[in-house]
């Protein structure tokens, strides 16, 4: 809006209340961007906060490849908004006269006055001026978001006053924003592949139980929902000489790679003991507690090791020693539960000549051996007690589905305030 005149005293007040609304602006903006790894959530968060204050409407467009997304539009007549809501990508030629290309290309911040006539054979120039007109646009200023020379997009601030343009300061602010949007979008994304490498990693050092055919298995992997590390929970399943198959899970001590590594460690360990053996799971126990105390660096680790015997008559048999973790579950298809909570000791890594035991029993037809980390059950400020009762009656409910949808279903219940990783293991006798 135009500006009437006024007394130098007073210019000087304006002037001054004009620059600590600028840097309050940058300030709120810069905590806007760092609250999150959400780059999109982010991005909406600035658009909100710079309409009214410096623009009547502000547009985020993202490159992906050779297309932009817009990736939110946000006015302060929130009617315009829903005719010119993000959708879709659009291609951006290498000769597009749209003024937005040419920011895309490097030509820097412009500013816009005149938006033309569109042009059927250019098609971002084609969606700028409808976005405009939509927009009722007569000033627009178009910063990049770059950063490490590479340009990830721009922020387009749009005034509909026409007598009132951007000036140098207010072109300045904007610059910054674009500068310090595409460091909150370059940060999110290194993110994002950060968190998809350790994922990858953790999914390849966790087994492949296609080998295991005869037997009805199921297994799932899900990584805390909040962060990008890894963790070092793990589970395994494999054939022993005799026919019987080995069964584990556990979680080693850490919430990063170093945890992963130590983990892919600690399995193939137990699978060269307890294969080359024929030790009951307690003593292939205790001599995993004494290797691993002897030649890794690894602390502290629970777990539970299983063997399943198979006999062609008769039920099927359990044998079983725990290491501070927590107790498989046995779920019935009447309903019945049971924890089963014997052969239990302390976690590896605290002394190696602790005795442990062997537990055992008969496994009823058609029933469920769940094991499982305390991602799946522990909540932050509640009793483990509750978790462990929500766990058997979510199981007992699930006991008569197919395996997979157990797990799936399991998880879905059980993991609506995820805050670890989880590892399941499920057996269905049959």
């Amino acid at each position: 809006m135009k500006k009437e005149p006024q007394q130098p005293g007073a210019l000087d007040r304006q002037s001054t209340l004009e620059a600590a609304a600028r840097l309050r602006l940058l300030a709120e903006a810069s905590a806007a961007l760092a609250s999150g790894l959400d780059a999109e959530e982010s991005l909406r968060r600035l658009a909100r906060l710079v309409v009214p204050h410096l623009a009547d409407a502000c547009v985020v467009d993202v490159l992906e490849g050779e297309q932009l997304r817009r990736m939110t539009v946000t006015d302060r007549d929130p009617e315009r908004v829903l005719r010119v809501l993000p959708g879709g990508l659009l291609p951006v030629p290498d000769d597009s006269a749209a003024a937005l290309a040419k920011v895309l290309r490097g030509a820097g911040s412009l500013v816009v006055t005149d938006f033309g006539a569109p042009d059927p054979h250019d098609s971002l120039l084609a969606a700028q001026w409808a976005l405009y007109r939509m927009l009722g646009a007569e000033t627009s200023l178009i910063v990049p978001m770059r950063v490490r020379r590479q340009t990830l997009g721009a922020l387009t601030f749009v005034r509909r006053a026409p007598a009132d343009p951007f000036d140098e300061q207010e072109q300045a602010i904007a610059a910054d924003l674009g500068h310090r949007a595409g460091l909150a979008l370059d940060n999110a994304r290194l993110y994002a592949l950060q968190q998809h490498i350790a994922e990858q990693l953790q999914l390849s050092l966790l087994p492949d139980l296609s080998g295991l055919a005869q037997l009805q298995l199921a297994a799932r992997y899900v990584a805390a929902r909040e962060r990008a590390e890894v963790g070092g929970d793990w589970y395994d399943a494999f054939p022993l000489p005799d026919g019987s198959v080995v069964l584990a899970i556990g979680d080693v001590i850490g919430h990063d790679l170093a945890a992963a590594v130590r983990m892919g460690q600690l399995r193939n360990m137990l699978r060269a003991l307890a294969y080359d053996s024929g030790d009951a799971p307690a003593g292939v126990m205790s001599r995993l507690d004494k290797v691993m105390q002897g030649l890794t660096n690894i602390e502290l680790v629970t777990a539970v090791v299983a063997r399943i015997e198979t006999p062609t008559t008769g039920p099927w048999r359990l044998h079983w020693t725990n290491a501070g973790h927590l107790p498989p579950l046995l779920a019935q298809p009447d309903g019945r539960t049971l924890f089963l909570e014997g052969g239990h000791a302390p976690v590896l890594g605290v002394d190696p000549e602790l005795r442990r035991e062997t537990a055992n029993i008969a496994l009823p037809a058609d029933s469920t051996l769940l094991f499982y980390t305390d991602g799946l059950i522990e909540r932050p400020g509640e009793d483990i007690g509750r978790g462990l009762t929500r766990l058997r009656q979510h199981a007992a409910a699930l006991a008569r589905e197919p395996l997979s949808i157990f797990c799936d279903e399991l998880l879905t219940r059980m993991g609506d305030d995820q805050h670890d990783d989880i590892a399941l293991l499920a057996l269905r006798t049959p």
